[in-house]
């Protein structure tokens, strides 16, 4: 497949999956101690590239990404590409090119997504232990979710997604649900000891039965079907154009309910989520239906974000670039406006779901 890729980037190699698992690099338990993006100079980032025949100009702009560290990079020949380094240990390569597969997936039934290209046979490259992936660059704003129309467009293309996310499950990475995204990182903020002593019994209580009300909102949905999401579909993660949407950022790739890839569309009171909702399903159902259950999930999913986002923000805390782009985060006051925001969605989860008087 020709990605637009200039000249020289290798030829793809025939009879070889870009997406087959390849032998870890800088995984052992020591790598993972030392291995960090303190060491990921501009010079290794080019030098990485032109590792995979790609002939840079010189030109680096790192883009705005703190999981990864992603670059515009200019190249001698075209336009510049978009080069992506993997957080260390995050990921296995297995679960990295489990991902790409999804995405070629989409791109073959001609679903606007930005997939990794094909360098050389492969989609995931190593250089000095790090892992990553180049992909042609695409412009765009972001979507105007007050539109109607858009909504409804989004929905079209998010039925085709899951339509496909449908057909068979990952094969190595994990599903979304109170476990991953509840009583893991839940665990993980108590035992390294992240909550201020003074208010600590105030949130292990709060948590505790925010992920009770998590459990009884999964109970009332019954047994929902899961499949491959895009799990983190934001506007951020769109990128409109005139000719319509393209996804973008497939990392948080998980299987789940198919709610958890329309609830970040909306917002506002509730009469507003449910017009949103509306729009977003009028264009969904034309291609995959949806199961009025998960309505249930929607603030069980938000419950288990908010959980997992501030356990998402400390298990990165050595990450200078985190604590420059969040000095909110591990404040006293920070702590305490999660406890009165686990209060909310506690409440919020004993309301009728969206639809429902």
């Amino acid at each position: 497949m020709h990605l637009g890729l200039p000249k020289c980037n290798g030829i793809r190699l025939p009879n070889r999956s870009p997406f087959r698992p390849v032998p870890e690099w800088g995984y052992s338990s020591a790598m993972n101690n030392i291995l960090t993006f303190a060491s990921l100079t501009p010079d290794s980032v080019l030098n990485a590239l032109e590792s995979i025949g790609l002939r840079c100009d010189g030109r680096l702009l790192a883009l705005n990404s703190y999981e990864n560290r992603v670059y515009q990079v200019g190249m001698d020949e075209g336009a510049p590409l978009i080069a992506k380094f993997y957080r260390p240990a995050r990921w296995s390569d297995a679960a990295i090119l489990d991902e790409h597969a999804f995405v070629q997936e989409l791109i073959e039934r001609e679903i606007p997504v930005v997939p990794a290209s094909i360098i050389n046979g492969a989609t995931l490259h190593h250089f000095d232990g790090f892992r990553f992936s180049v992909f042609v660059k695409h412009g765009g704003r972001a979507p105007e979710l007050e539109n109607r129309d858009t909504l409804e467009w989004l929905g079209r293309f998010l039925g085709r997604i899951h339509a496909v996310g449908a057909i068979k499950n990952f094969q190595h990475r994990p599903a979304l649900n109170i476990d991953t995204f509840g009583i893991e990182p839940r665990d993980y903020l108590l035992e390294n000891n992240f909550i201020p002593a003074d208010i600590d019994s105030a949130y292990r209580s709060v948590v505790q039965q925010a992920l009770d009300g998590v459990r009884h909102c999964f109970d009332r949905a019954g047994d929902v079907k899961s499949l491959r999401l895009h799990g983190d579909c934001h506007a951020g993660n769109v990128l409109w154009t005139d000719e319509g949407p393209h996804f973008v950022d497939f990392d948080d790739s998980r299987t789940g309910p198919a709610v958890q890839d329309l609830w970040m569309l909306l917002s506002g009171e509730r009469e507003d989520r449910v017009r949103q909702m509306g729009d977003v399903l009028a264009g969904y159902e034309d291609f995959y239906e949806f199961d009025p259950r998960e309505l249930h999930l929607i603030e069980a999913l938000r419950t288990l974000r908010l959980i997992h986002y501030s356990a998402w923000l400390a298990r990165r805390w050595d990450d200078a670039a985190f604590k420059q782009a969040f000095p909110w985060f591990n404040t006293q006051i920070y702590w305490q406006n999660r406890i009165l925001e686990l209060r909310e969605q506690i409440a919020l989860m004993e309301e009728a779901p969206l639809w429902q008087n």
